[in-house]
């Protein structure tokens, strides 16, 4: 079993509860145990325009393969209306895999670390509430330096899921 960390997000069909289906979903995965999920969280798109995004952090134990759990992950997302027309459009549902064990992963659909993990408050901060505070990544990136890089901007922590 490997401890895996999974990004999650909504912007469309009432996001919050599209999260709280996520995780029932991501509990009944085989081979797998929910361990924890972050609070939630309200962050500002990335693309003008669109609805504010709920997100979160799930933590999973699993002796899933990566690319069968992203495939798993992907079924979830498409049984909740995910469809996928933008690059980063609106969605009902994003699961994103963004750490995997130690492994370093650089598959044609996968990339892990996830590759813009630095960037994303939305990811971090959800991410920080799961893991180990002295959380050292497999390119030896350390989360409190992610999370020193990334300052808490733009997000508002929802009361309680």
């Amino acid at each position: 079993m490997e401890r895996i960390y999974i990004g999650m997000g909504s912007n469309l069909a009432d996001p919050a509860e599209q999260l709280r289906s996520a995780v029932e979903a991501l509990a009944q995965l085989p081979q797998t145990e929910l361990v924890g999920v972050s609070g939630f969280y309200q962050s500002d798109s990335l693309l003008p325009g669109q609805p504010r995004y709920t997100n979160a952090v799930a933590a999973l134990d699993s002796s899933l393969a990566p690319l069968n759990l992203l495939d798993a992950l992907q079924a979830i997302e498409n049984g909740q209306g995910r469809e996928r027309l933008e690059r980063w459009g609106p969605r009902t549902l994003d699961l994103d895999i963004v750490l995997f064990g130690d492994r370093l992963i650089d598959e044609p659909r996968l990339k892990v670390p996830h590759y813009h993990l630095q960037e994303r408050a939305f990811v971090l901060y959800p991410l920080a509430e799961l893991a180990p505070a002295d959380l050292r990544l497999a390119d030896g990136r350390t989360l409190p330096a992610l999370l020193a890089a990334c300052p808490f901007v733009g997000l508002e922590r929802l009361s309680p899921n």
